[in-house]
């Protein structure tokens, strides 16, 4: 299993497909997460229709435990501060005024020429300073691309994200992509040596195929296998070695 904050990898053994595919489709619109579905905007001078700004904002991933909040009653328009997360992007474009002679990038010209996700600022409301740190809430990756400005143009919005699952709308898809694929074996029924080891060696991805110091080949890790099927281009391997996929094993990412 491989585990860390962008990515999840394991495996599942000895069911059948139409449940590991299940479980892919739960991943996918079932889980619950925050995001933004509501965006009040004030001023929009960039080269972003109200609707595009809106609709960019709200794919932005947010940093927040869905457990710890509720799912905001229908009709209600308000929100509280157990159902709702307040968010404020307040930026302007100016021109640089240090800038020296000579220099023509748009970074070096201009200061807040374009906006990221780490322009987002997260506005506590209720007792929500009290029950969250700073760091807990926020976009996942400060690096996302929002829009790019010139000197006068401006961004000034409030938005409220709230909890939801992706089967109501994307943006509240806890995943990029839910995928699995079964595991692939390899077996050598001869001997391979020499320069048929390398050839071997050659025919998989890196890492599937090694060769020892006596020039002889054995297999590494056939789960790193692409399954590109190369060895049938060559007739002198073809008896001796003989690949495949376990056909209850399932890695899933």
């Amino acid at each position: 299993m491989k585990l860390d904050n962008a990515f999840m990898e394991f495996d599942v053994i000895g069911i059948d497909p139409s449940l590991i595919n299940a479980f892919r489709r739960i991943l996918i619109s079932e889980v619950p997460t925050m995001a933004i579905e509501k965006v009040y905007i004030s001023s929009n001078t960039s080269p972003l229709q109200d609707e595009i700004l809106a609709h960019r904002l709200g794919l932005v991933p947010l940093k927040a435990n869905a457990r710890l909040f509720q799912r905001r009653l229908e009709g209600d328009s308000e929100g509280t501060d157990r159902d709702t997360l307040h968010f404020q992007l307040k930026i302007k474009c100016i021109k640089n005024v240090h800038v020296r002679y000579g220099h023509y990038r748009p970074e070096d010209l201009y200061i807040n020429y374009e906006v990221f996700s780490s322009n987002i600022r997260w506005i506590p409301i209720g007792e929500q300073k009290n029950l969250y740190k700073e760091s807990d809430i926020g976009p996942v990756y400060d690096d996302i691309m929002v829009a790019k400005l010139r000197p006068g143009l401006e961004i000034d919005v409030r938005m409220e994200a709230v909890k939801g699952i992706g089967r109501d709308h994307a943006k509240f898809s806890p995943v990029g992509t839910a995928s699995y694929r079964l595991h692939p074996y390899i077996n050598l029924l001869k001997d391979i040596e020499g320069e048929q080891a390398d050839l071997l060696q050659s025919c998989f991805s890196p890492g599937v195929i090694g060769i020892t110091h006596t020039d002889k080949a054995y297999v590494i890790n056939a789960r790193d296998d692409s399954c590109s099927r190369n060895i049938y281009l060559h007739e002198e391997l073809n008896d001796k070695v003989v690949i495949g996929k376990l056909k209850d094993h399932y890695i899933c990412k």
